[in-house]
């Protein structure tokens, strides 16, 4: 079955930047619309992201034009660069699939704060 390990995740200052990957165990990129999400502490799991197999990318509000997804189909791995990072933006990220059909991995965390 296909696993998802993220990482990239860290402490980071508001206003800066980090690159979340996402490796996944299998060859689902062309099957599947691939997301990001997030959970914030006492909060629940919310859609950031998301990338069609066409290549086609959506954003939630709370984050467009500063968030980018992207894809290595070769490397069987998704990635999140998150710009201008905001104390809002503290959660633990995770990948999966847009149907979330699939085990969640550990997520790696993200915190904003000076």
């Amino acid at each position: 079955q296909v696993q998802f390990v993220e990482s990239g995740g860290g402490l980071v200052q508001p206003g800066g930047s980090l690159r979340l990957s996402c490796a996944a165990s299998g060859s689902i990129f062309g099957f599947y619309t691939m997301a990001w999400y997030r959970q914030a502490r006492g909060k629940q799991r919310e859609l950031v992201a998301t990338l069609t197999v066409s290549g086609y990318a959506n954003y939630a509000d709370s984050v467009n034009g500063r968030f980018t997804i992207s894809r290595d189909n070769a490397k069987n791995t998704i990635y999140l660069q998150m710009n201008s990072l905001n104390p809002e933006d503290t959660a633990n990220y995770y990948c999966n699939t847009i149907l979330q059909n699939l085990p969640w991995g550990q997520g790696t965390q993200v915190t904003v704060s000076s």
